[in-house]
Formats: structure tokens, C-alpha cells, sequence
């Protein structure tokens, strides 16, 4: 059955590019720049094409997993074939002949009206053993984010209210002037009220607000404005500052991990492109989706780079005001140093609950977590899901760190690996219940050699990321 609450097709792909557009592209230009400025910009165009390859794979695996529903109903007879609803995405085709008829009504079993998460999916298509890795996958690449969603929070906070420093890594000096509180013991204590104020949220169900949406969008494309507009003003005014070489080999592990993690929306996509009510064309918009984030990174990453001799992990902090910096300027300061602390804060119980939600999965059998009573279901599972990323938090600070891991190899397996053997599984299965290797939602990447690509490209990534970390950490 369709969504009862649907938007339209641009409402939808409004949705999928602010879902991508998120904190982690505060971290992208630090890593760009580091990088060096032409290898960062190839590397970063080849990324979102291989993201957007497997978009397709998970498009086309929710409408395998619809269909597959569909006919499993018919099987146990829930349903009368002949009485299935058409897709109304779907164009008609006129033919006498009865086989024709049947593989044209089969093809309509093939829709993305009834949403179907990745767990699901995974679950119909994948083997026992394939059904917990991909669980625990999400649930690691799920703790990482929160992990980072804390840390940034609590370092956010403390270059707010400690006195300026040049370094804002330095976490060792004094967090005020005459005082023995360090910037770390007030970084520890600003994500314990994180946890203790967003925290208590994940026990309840908790849900994101039209209204919460529209004003936390607002809030981040006003700030990233801002700052790609006063960068261009340094540039204009202050000449180049930054001197990015070309390539540099050393730091590619950051920029895959903030790469890739600024292009991940897979784990939501199937409840974004549910309520879609016109899904006609989809992949070819949401390939301008893609298109236009990869010329707003190369936009924002690379006016960074020349305009600042240095980036913060944060991007943002760049845009702290001085003591010599006029009342506007302060201001503007101000709110671009807050403004990750509205999405992130609101962000993190829903991450949260999507969490706990995979570890009931990952431990319990469908609905098997029902038999259990009030301390298992509601105090345990939400306690597992934001007790560890804060107690990582309160370790270490390091996002560049957190960002190369989350990125460089949970995120390869979220946005690569899993969508791959998602798709090849689901192609598998549908083809023996239906005998119809294509229909409106296959992926335009249908060819075994894309499935053999991203295989490739997720060990090449892995690889040559770990290369890189030993050889800087040696």
C-alpha cells in the first residue's frame, strides 16, 4: 500500500540532499586541503560516482524486496494475483498474449510504494551469517557517528567558551587565563551534559518534527552560505592564504574517510524514497541530487583551501571572531561556531533509536525482544546505543581520527560492500520467483562488472587506507 503521508518528488530529493549534506561536510575541507587540491578533487568526483552506483543497488533492492513481499502473499494466499494493484509509476503496455500479460502484471509486483528498510531487506535476501554481519556493520558504523556527533559537540562547546587559541587542538593549555582547568577537563565535562541533556531523549520515541526539520535545514544552509560567502571575501580581499599541493599521498586516509562519509544516506534511504508520490525518473534525479553535493564540496572545499593557510577539523571554527573583530563579524562568528550543535543535537536521538533498534535486531528474533519485559526494552537496548559513544567521547577528542575510521572502513562497508551483495542477492531471488531479469527500478549499473567494481574499489579503498595509516603511524 502507498505511504499515507507522501510529498512530492522534489520534497523527497530535498530530503535525500540534506540527509547527505550533513555535519561530516564540516570535516571535508580540512581533509581536502591537506590532501592537496587536484588529487582531492578527482578523488572526490570518482567517490560520489561510486556512491551514487550504489544508491541504485539499494533503490533497486527495496523494489526486489517489495515485489519478493508481494509474492510470498500470493504463495500463502493472502492475495489473488489477478487482483494486485498495477504500479501506477509504471507505464502500460498493450498485448494480446497471455504470457505477455503475466510478466507485465509481475513487473508491477517491482514498486517502492511500501517501505522497506535495509534490515528487512537483508533479511529476505541474505543468509543467516549475511544478516548479522550487515547488522552488526550498521550497529558499528551507527556507533561511530554518534561517537563523532558527541565529540564534535563537546569541542564545539569548549571553543566557545574557553579563550581563543591558534590551535584548537590543543587541548592541554589552560581552558581561562590564572586557571588550572584545562581545555580537555572542559571538553569532558560539556560531553557529559551533552549525554546528560540529549541523552535521556533515546528512551523515548522520539520523532523529527516537520517543523524541527524545516528550522535545523534552515539553520545549516544559512551557515554554509555564510561561509562559502565569506571565504570568496578573503579570497577577493586577502589574496590567496592557503598553498595546497597538488597531491598528497599521506593524508588520503582522512579525505576517504570524510569523503565517504559525507556522501552516506544508504542506511535511510528506503523510508526517504518511500513516500515519494510520483517516483517516475528517480534515479535520474536523484543523480542531480549527487551532482549538485559534488559541486558544493568542490565549491566549499576548495575556496577553504586557498583562503585559509590552515583548516580546523571542524570547518567552522575557522570562522571564530577575535578580539580585534568588529560587532557583526562577531556575531556572524558566533553562530557558525554554534550552528553544528542544533543538527547534531537533534540528530543524535533518532541515531540513537535507529541504533537500538538494529541491536534488538542483531540479538532477538523478529519480535522476540516483545516476550522480554520493561528493563530489556526499554532501559538496556537505549543504554547500549548512546552509553559507549559517550564514554569513547570522554576518551579522545580526535574527530579526524573517528572520521578516518567511520569513514574509511565501516563506511566502505555500509555504502559499498553491503548495498552490493544486497542488490546481487536480491536479483538472484526475484529471478527465480518471477523469470524477469529487469523492471523500472533495476539499477542502470545492472552488468555483473559493476557488482565486481564496487567489490574491487571497497578492497582497494581498505587497503590502501590501511597502507597509508601504518605508514604515519610508524
Amino acid at each position: 500500500m502507498p505511504q499515507e503521508d507522501q510529498y512530492s518528488s522534489w520534497v523527497g530529493l530535498i530530503y535525500v540532499f540534506n540527509l547527505i549534506v550533513g555535519t561530516g561536510a564540516l570535516t571535508l575541507p580540512a581533509a581536502f586541503q591537506n590532501a592537496g587540491w587536484l588529487f582531492s578533487s578527482i578523488a572526490l568526483i570518482v567517490l560520489c560516482f561510486v556512491s551514487f552506483l550504489t544508491v541504485t543497488f539499494v533503490i533497486e533492492s527495496v523494489a526486489c524486496a517489495n515485489a519478493t513481499i508481494q509474492w510470498r502473499k500470493i504463495k500463502e494466499h493472502k492475495v489473488d494475483e489477478s487482483e494486485v494493484p498495477l504500479n501506477p509509476d509504471s507505464e502500460s503496455e498493450n498485448s494480446n498474449e497471455e504470457t505477455a500479460i503475466l510478466a507485465n502484471r509481475r513487473r508491477h509486483y517491482y514498486h517502492l510504494n511500501k517501505k522497506v528498510e535495509l534490515g528487512e531487506i537483508a533479511a529476505l535476501f541474505l543468509s543467516r551469517t549475511g544478516h548479522v554481519l550487515f547488522f552488526a556493520s550498521l550497529c558499528i558504523y551507527l556507533f561511530c557517528d554518534l561517537t563523532i556527533y558527541v565529540a564534535a559537540s563537546g569541542k564545539t562547546i569548549v571553543n566557545l567558551s574557553c579563550k581563543s587559541s591558534n590551535n584548537t587542538e590543543n587541548f592541554t593549555e589552560s581552558c581561562w587565563e590564572d586557571s588550572g582547568v584545562t581545555r580537555m577537563d572542559m571538553y569532558r565535562i560539556y560531553v557529559a551534559l551533552f549525554g546528560l541533556f540529549v541523552g535521556p531523549f533515546t528512551y523515548f520515541n522520539v520523532q523529527k518534527t516537520k517543523y524541527l526539520q524545516i528550522f535545523t535545514i534552515s539553520v545549516r544552509w544559512i551557515a554554509f552560505s555564510i561561509m562559502l560567502s565569506l571565504a570568496v571575501f578573503r579570497l577577493a580581499t586577502y589574496g590567496q592564504q592557503g598553498r595546497p599541493s597538488l597531491v598528497n599521498i599521506a593524508e588520503v586516509p582522512a579525505l576517504a574517510g570524510s569523503s565517504i562519509y559525507s556522501f552516506m544516506c544508504h542506511h535511510s534511504l528506503p523510508g526517504l524514497i518511500a513516500p515519494i508520490s510520483n517516483k517516475q525518473g528517480l534515479m535520474s534525479k536523484i543523480s542531480m541530487d549527487f551532482s549538485v553535493i559534488c559541486g558544493f564540496y568542490l565549491l566549499i572545499s576548495l575556496t577553504g583551501s586557498f583562503a585559509f593557510e590552515t583548516i580546523d577539523v571542524l570547518y567552522s571554527l575557522n570562522f571564530m571572531p577575535t578580539h580585534d573583530s568588529g560587532f557583526l563579524m562577531k556575531l556572524i562568528g558566533m553562530f557558525l561556531a554554534v550552528f553544528p550543535l542544533f543538527p547534531m543535537a537533534t540528530s543524535f536521538p533518532i541515531i540513537a533509536i535507529t541504533m537500538q533498534g538494529n541491536l534488538k535486531h542483531l540479538f532477538f528474533e523478529p519480535y522476540g525482544i516483545e516476550r522480554h519485559g520493561f528493563f530489556m526494552k526499554r532501559l538496556l537496548f537505549p543504554s547500549l546505543a548512546i552509553f559507549p559513544p559517550i564514554i569513547t567521547a570522554l576518551i579522545t577528542h580526535d574527530l579526524k581520527g573517528l572520521v578516518e575510521i567511520t569513514g574509511s572502513y565501516i563506511g566502505v562497508i555500509v555504502q559499498y560492500v553491503i548495498p552490493a551483495f544486497l542488490v546481487w542477492s536480491a536479483r538472484r531471488q526475484t529471478v527465480k520467483y518471477f523469470g524477469i531479469s529487469a523492471h523500472k527500478y533495476s539499477s542502470p549499473f545492472r552488468h555483473f562488472g559493476w557488482f565486481v567494481f564496487v567489490l574491487v574499489w571497497s578492497v582497494v579503498c581498505i587497503v590502501f587506507v590501511t597502507v597509508d595509516l601504518i605508514i604515519n603511524h610508524s
